[in-house]
């Protein structure tokens, strides 16, 4: 169903977070964060194209830097906060038709986890434009985050909406409560991740940086995946745990 369609995914990465400014280019095991997100999105046969978006803020240079070294992956710079415009210029530039969404903040992305949710995609067509193992519904450890749709639908929200949720988080006007299923979302789960909901593996905070780093530092080489993840955590508990505490001093 999808032969003959441009599969990109498109990483959405700037230097200026205001918890842990710099992190997408932190390092593990000698590479920074970003590079090993890319080069696991890499291990995904089905994906034609990977495309880091960034902004034209003098601020992001090491994110252009770090892209232009690695070969035949895409570069696209656009708004900061119209995260919605940034994305779909990317998508336009190199003609896209269907989008795997990756923050930057999900380093350890599964590229098995992908694979599934590309599977489902295209076993939902033609009735659904999204498919998503995210919020909403929480089907993964969070950093494991995968979102699949059409760029066509993405253009269309594009143009309808100025709502500033909908031009920050880029594909929520597909499952927002007021769509009222106009776009039939599908939400997904993956065997291999029930025991990890729950879990926090998504670049935030000081404490997940230590946490990330430890598991990948930990675990590569090995083409490790959402399982091995699971269970280094379950056999580290004081690093993950320093991930929740943080978010409960945050929030309180």
């Amino acid at each position: 169903m999808l032969e003959g369609l441009k599969v990109a995914a498109v990483v959405e990465a700037r230097m200026t977070s205001s918890r842990l400014p710099g992190k997408v280019i932190m390092p593990a095991a000698g590479k920074p964060l970003l590079q090993i997100l890319i080069e696991r999105l890499q291990r995904v046969d089905r994906i034609d194209q990977i495309i880091v978006a960034t902004t034209v803020n003098d601020t992001d240079q090491p994110i252009v830097d770090l892209v232009n070294q690695m070969d035949g992956i895409e570069i696209h710079r656009g708004s900061e906060n119209d995260v919605l415009d940034r994305v779909c210029s990317a998508l336009r530039k190199f003609d896209v038709d269907i989008c795997v969404e990756i923050t930057g903040d999900c380093p350890l992305v599964d590229p098995d986890l992908v694979n599934e949710a590309l599977t489902a995609f295209e076993s939902h067509q033609p009735d659904t434009v999204y498919v998503s193992n995210s919020w909403p519904h929480e089907a993964v450890p969070a950093g494991l985050d995968i979102q699949v749709f059409k760029s066509a639908a993405l253009y269309q929200l594009d143009s309808e909406t100025n709502d500033p949720e909908d031009r920050e988080h880029v594909s929520y006007g597909f499952y927002r409560p007021e769509s009222n299923n106009r776009w039939k979302p599908v939400f997904i789960t993956h065997p291999t991740a029930a025991e990890g909901i729950g879990l926090i593996v998504t670049l935030d905070y000081e404490e997940d940086y230590r946490l990330i780093r430890a598991i990948h530092e930990a675990l590569s080489p090995a083409n490790y995946g959402v399982t091995e993840i699971i269970e280094w955590i379950a056999h580290n508990p004081k690093l993950h745990q320093a991930c929740i505490d943080v978010r409960q001093t945050a929030s309180a």
